[in-house]
């Protein structure tokens, strides 16, 4: 079994859908906790690292192989928590490990603004594990994330796709929140726009299904 460690419910539908697509007979356990995004949030992330490995530990209890954070501003935080005893991953690693191998110049848009800095040090970190310069620039999508809370779905995709095909300058795009996906395959610009859910599943799937692994 894969749980899934997720900051807002929208998620839950999405990462079922991708399962049901790439992964059938994957069992997931969702487990939603808004709570840790909004201290994250006015605290940073570190506030809540007791807090994730609370929540960790608990669903590795209830019988979890690996566990997947889909969310960006903590998924640093979960990837890194002691003890847990299985492997946790974050979900935007394999995104970022894909945009250092397309290009050196690596736009990162985010709807949330506590979500830029850990995913341009993850691209950074990615780009010195494969020995590839890279040049991160980040932008805070206006207006986005108002839109999300307000359950506007579509407006929310709508601010997020006008802001990719805005971009220029860039070898590839990162959409640094999981929420964004569905803009990348609407966007029309002609450079890759990368998103984490799928990538970030099947990496998280490959590992629960490892026989006998273990993790710190």
């Amino acid at each position: 079994m894969l749980a899934l460690l997720h900051t807002s419910p929208v998620h839950v539908p999405v990462f079922d859908a991708l399962r049901d697509l790439a992964h059938p007979g994957l069992e997931l356990r969702h487990h939603v906790d808004a709570a840790l995004l909004e201290r994250a949030r006015s605290e940073g992330p570190d506030a809540v690292a007791d807090a994730v490995t609370a929540v960790l530990t608990r669903v590795v209890e209830e019988g979890a192989r690996a566990v997947l954070c889909t969310c960006s501003t903590i998924g640093g935080v979960a990837e890194t928590a002691v003890g847990v005893g299985v492997p946790v991953l974050r979900v935007d690693r394999p995104m970022a490990a894909a945009a250092v191998a397309v290009g050196p110049r690596v736009l990162v848009l985010a709807a949330l603004e506590s979500t830029l800095a850990p995913t341009a040090a993850l691209i950074e970190e990615e780009a010195r594990r494969a020995g590839r310069p890279v040049t991160v620039r980040t932008r805070l999508v206006g207006g986005a994330w108002s839109r999300f809370e307000a359950g506007d779905t579509e407006g929310y995709l709508r601010r997020v796709t006008e802001a990719a095909d805005s971009v220029t300058g860039a070898d590839v795009i990162v959409l640094a929140q999981a929420s964004m996906a569905a803009a990348g395959e609407r966007a029309s610009v002609r450079v890759p726009v990368l998103a984490g859910p799928a990538s970030g599943l099947a990496a998280a799937a490959a590992v629960a299904a490892r026989p006998g692994t273990r993790a710190r």
